[in-house]
């Protein structure tokens, strides 16, 4: 068996992520940059965020630093996927929010964009991966419409497995394929990821014989891409999960070695930016289309663990900083001037590609037209990492800060350490912040009224009081 490149130091080291963060500093963009100083001062500093990480991990509360390390999950993944990757066409995701995002940003990153539709043959015998995020039934309807019901394959992902918009989608699709194919062939379409030993979907899945994998207890939803939420979908799509989590390894032990240095400054840059440089808006802009889908799961996972309404010591303080998707160069031509010259409240995250699959040359077809003539012996790549430096230069003349991460390439083992960096670098954003990262106590309230408004036991309380409301007025309705 020939030896994996990620075994080979020299590979790895070339590998490695990196931060520039000089256009967030006062020396380039003047009064609206950091200092040093204001870097050193920080509580807690990269000695007492080693040790709050290492006794959260060591206690079981930060469980998905462990994800990189597991072994019997891929067994079971493979074990799982090789019989339906002998018969399987397309493989749909029910889920949302951190049920979803992850999938969909690993097919986007390191799958070609044309996978879907590839002929089975084409894409190596692989599935087309479908992620139902939304209830939308025009988006839901549309997409099963064009698949072949006999030839497709269900995840059913949801932590808690009462997810109301997950068990939904569920209920329809399971009911057209007992329809179609009868109840032991439809059973044999679905399978359900959930919590290990509770929750409804657990429950059913014993219920029924249905297939299962497990979201590990001590893994929060939106950290848990690198669990069997993610892994499965990636692996049949044909993704090198090895890679992926020997990625997320290798930035693991460079934090560990460094005092988590890497992941310190970053969520202090993020922290000061928004509080004492009053810039709360965190836009995450890569510059490179495949990680478009890494900026969406990025978005969820810093809102839903930082926006919190009280800090840990239980005072009002209404914590965080609103993230932001653009892509590179597509919003230069939408968002940019507003960054340029709108309000002075972003921090502006690049994330750099310096090497991409395909040398796309610019042929000089008139060199009698300036306008063009100047683009040849170009490349599109060239073009694209040159207007994220002219961006970020114009961005530092103007006072806007702005830093960049770079990934040497796109591969599953830089996306690995990506993935691994952002969620630890969420994590220590909290102890800046003295929230909670883990919970989401804000997203309860929409959840329990529309359990009441839907009918379920339990909830009449919320129906109540929904109905019991101020009525909205007809003088602020416009027809």
């Amino acid at each position: 068996m020939p030896t994996k490149r990620y075994h080979d130091p020299k590979w790895t080291a070339s590998q490695a992520l990196s931060l520039d963060y000089n256009y967030v500093m006062a020396e380039f963009v003047g009064d609206q940059g950091l200092t040093e100083a204001d870097l050193a001062d920080l509580i807690p500093g990269p000695a007492a965020l080693e040790q709050e990480l290492t006794m959260g991990r060591q206690n079981g509360r930060l469980g998905f630093m462990e994800l990189p390390y597991q072994t019997e999950v891929l067994k079971e993944i493979r074990k799982l996927g090789k019989p339906v990757l002998e018969w399987c066409w397309d493989f749909v995701v029910l889920g949302i929010g951190g049920s979803a995002l992850g999938a969909r940003a690993l097919q986007q990153a390191l799958v070609h964009p044309q996978h879907n539709r590839f002929p089975i043959g084409r894409r190596q015998h692989r599935p087309g991966l479908w992620v139902l995020d939304n209830i939308d039934p025009d988006f839901c309807f549309g997409i099963l419409d064009g698949l072949d019901l006999r030839r497709t394959y269900f995840n059913v992902i949801s932590k808690s497995g009462s997810t109301a918009e997950t068990l939904a989608q569920f209920l329809w699709i399971y009911h057209l394929l007992k329809g179609r194919l009868g109840e032991d062939k439809a059973r044999e379409r679905l399978i359900i990821t959930t919590d290990p030993a509770k929750g409804p979907l657990r429950r059913l899945a014993a219920q029924e014989g249905f297939a299962s994998l497990s979201v590990p207890p001590d893994v929060g939803g939106r950290f848990s891409v690198l669990s069997a939420v993610g892994l499965l979908p990636a692996h049949l799509v044909g993704i090198d999960l090895e890679e992926l989590l020997a990625g997320a390894r290798f930035m693991d032990q460079r934090l560990k070695e460094t005092q988590y240095l890497l992941a310190h400054r970053l969520a202090a840059l993020y922290y000061l930016a928004a509080t004492r440089k009053r810039r709360p808006i965190l836009v995450f802009m890569p510059y490179s289309a495949a990680l478009s889908g890494m900026a969406e799961w990025f978005c969820q996972l810093w809102a839903e663990s930082l926006g919190k309404k009280f800090d840990l010591s239980g005072r009002v303080v209404h914590a965080g900083s609103t993230p932001v998707k653009a892509v590179g160069s597509t919003d230069q031509h939408s968002q940019l001037q507003l960054y340029m010259e709108g309000p002075e409240d972003k921090l502006i995250t690049f994330l750099e590609v310096d090497k991409f699959k395909n040398q796309v040359e610019i042929p000089n077809l008139f060199p009698d037209q300036e306008e063009m003539s100047y683009l040849g012996e170009h490349s599109l790549g060239e073009l694209l990492l040159t207007e994220r430096r002219a961006t970020a230069f114009n961005l530092m003349k103007a006072g806007r800060p702005s830093l960049s991460l770079r990934l040497p390439e796109i591969n599953p083992f830089t996306v690995g350490q990506l993935i691994y960096l952002l969620e630890v670098v969420t994590v220590a954003a909290g102890q800046f912040f003295g929230v909670n990262p883990l919970d989401q106590p804000g997203v309860e309230g929409g959840k329990q009224t529309t359990y009441g408004l839907m009918g379920r036991r339990g909830y009449e309380a919320q129906q109540q009081e929904f109905a019991q409301a101020r009525p909205t007025l007809e003088k602020y309705t416009v027809s």
